[in-house]
């Protein structure tokens, strides 16, 4: 009985994938080449865009890893307001919660 229980949670958990968020802000993240990128982080950075930024929000975002200025830029930009509000708020979650 046991070894069908743990057949069930093996195939269970391979289902599930690595269990690492992955999208455009983890892959940017990743992609960065910055010393304190690695897999953990850039996971966790992803789980606080899933958290407060949608889809679209998410891909725009992940631009400003490669391209710094694109943000500052964003942040001066009309019609931009809201946008920045929720991106910084994932500045600031991700900041909390992936030390």
């Amino acid at each position: 009985m046991r070894i069908i229980i743990s057949i069930i949670a093996l195939s269970a958990l391979a289902a599930c994938g690595s269990g690492r968020p992955s999208g455009a802000i983890s892959r940017a993240c990743e992609a960065s080449g910055r010393p304190a990128a690695n897999a953990s982080l850039c996971s966790c950075v992803q789980g606080a865009a899933d958290a407060t930024l949608s889809g679209s929000e998410q891909r725009r975002a992940a631009k400003f890893f490669k391209d710094p200025q694109k943000a500052q830029d964003t942040r001066q930009g009309d019609g931009t307001a809201a946008f920045w509000r929720r991106y910084k708020a994932f500045a600031e979650r991700a900041e909390a919660i992936c030390r």
